[in-house]
């Protein structure tokens, strides 16, 4: 379904934290104009629809027809059921990550969207991220990749673990760098503050030799967002949080050392812009259904792995 507009009129389902920037960003973005969100909580609906003098809604179901494009923001379980809504009412769709709890209902939006010509989204950030947009182009053939994602208690996504929470970030990070086929996977975590695993560490290794170690944790005591990258002659060092990239390469008699420039940007926002240009110009998004289900997929597989450990 190719349908040509001016304007995207969209609208954000669910406004606690991330929804609600979601919502703030809509409306500095050109190209689309938000016309409602939607939450189940009053004092939140109530709150964040007055800041924005928009339309506020309990029920989705009353924006069919109204919008062009949604961006769901909800507690994990809850993306398949609205995002295949808002699909099947033939209305563009972003949904937060992690994409869905399960392959086949990531499967089953992916052919939804595919039947009905829609684009589907979804918001793996760190794919925008300044840093990793200055370090991407020199990023060739990576032989080993270590990644640090470490958080403190954070009071909201409980309804996940740790692995599908903030790894699955990383995770989308690695697939996209590796251009080879996972041959195994090695994977170690623990609860401590909820019922889900709360700090998990993995080890994959590709069929092409690249091997990539990745740390989760979201009982941390800082903020670290970083991964570096070894190559040959070459080792890259990306934060996230502070947008810095450096770059070591090795040169006749010394190691040099290069501070890649950045521009301060934010992600999010680099983000939603996308989604709504994709709409805009029917355009493949960067993360896409089936993007997306390969980091869910290698995700599911480190929590079973955590899970079938402590079971046995």
């Amino acid at each position: 379904m190719i349908l040509f507009m001016d304007k995207v009129r969209i609208a954000v389902i669910g406004t606690g934290h991330l929804g609600s920037i979601h919502a703030r960003l809509y409306k500095e973005i050109p190209g689309c104009s938000l016309e409602a969100i939607c939450d189940t909580n009053k004092n939140t609906l109530d709150l964040v629809s007055g800041e924005l003098g928009v339309l506020g809604v309990s029920d989705y179901h009353k924006l069919y027809g109204k919008v062009d494009a949604v961006s769901i923001a909800t507690p994990t379980k809850m993306h398949f059921k609205v995002a295949a809504d808002f699909l099947n009412n033939k209305i563009h769709t972003l949904v937060e990550k992690p994409f869905t709890p399960t392959i086949e209902e990531a499967d089953s939006l992916i052919k939804i969207a595919q039947d009905n010509g829609l684009i589907l989204q979804v918001g793996h950030i760190e794919r925008f991220n300044s840093a990793f947009g200055a370090t991407k182009k020199i990023i060739r053939d990576p032989k080993f990749i270590e990644c640090h994602r470490l958080s403190p208690f954070p009071n909201r996504s409980l309804d996940v673990g740790v692995v599908l929470d903030i790894m699955i970030h990383d995770i989308d990070i690695i697939l996209g760098l590796v251009n080879s086929p996972i041959e195994k996977i090695e994977s170690v975590g623990i609860n401590v503050l909820t019922k889900f695993e709360d700090i998990a560490n993995a080890r994959i290794t590709f069929k092409n030799g690249c091997v990539a170690n990745l740390t989760a944790s979201r009982i941390s005591e800082e903020i670290v967002r970083k991964i570096r990258i070894f190559q040959e002659n070459t080792y890259i060092s990306l934060d996230y949080k502070n947008a810095q990239a450096k770059v070591y390469r090795k040169g006749l008699l010394k190691i040099t050392k290069e501070d890649l420039p950045i521009e301060k940007e934010e992600p999010l926002k680099k983000e939603l812009e996308s989604f709504i240009d994709c709409v805009l110009k029917n355009k493949e998004p960067l993360v896409s259904g089936p993007v997306a289900r390969e980091a869910l997929k290698c995700a599911l597989e480190i929590q079973n792995q955590i899970w079938q450990k402590k079971r046995s």
